[in-house]
């Protein structure tokens, strides 16, 4: 595994959600989904009842992570692209993404795991940026 790979996993491991996308019919979708690293490959967590994982199966798909809103002057941005798969963890791999969200869009959080086993990946890094207060409506 080439080095910067090894520091995208590190960066990767400084946060526990970040977005995969793919395309439903055609249709480019993202989601927020939680992820933990498990030997060398990507788990998410993500709600059944948005039925995204049965899109998401056998798909090629990105996921990304990053530090941004964290104040931090130094931004940075992990994607990992690959082929995703349900996946039924232990219950071991399962307690290690810790308690599951009480809800989603108001329905009980039902989760269903995916595993992708990275082909790229993406890092991008900023130095020094500035901070901005948050968008506002004019």
């Amino acid at each position: 595994m080439p080095c910067d790979d090894y520091r995208a996993i590190e960066l990767l491991s400084r946060t526990p959600y970040g977005r995969v996308s793919a395309s439903r019919r055609a249709l480019p979708f993202t989601t927020v989904t939680r992820h933990l690293l498990l030997d060398g490959q990507l788990i998410l967590r993500l709600h059944r009842g948005y039925d995204y994982h049965q899109a998401l199966d056998g798909s090629v798909v990105a996921y990304e992570a990053d530090n941004i809103n964290t104040g931090e002057s130094d931004t940075w941005s992990v994607q990992f692209t690959g082929t995703a798969r349900v996946f039924h963890p232990t219950p071991a791999e399962r307690a290690l993404f810790g308690r599951t969200p009480r809800l989603a869009d108001g329905a009980p959080f039902d989760p269903v795991f995916l595993r992708i086993e990275p082909e790229f990946v993406t890092m991008h890094y900023l130095t020094d940026t500035p901070v901005f207060p948050y968008a506002q409506t004019v």
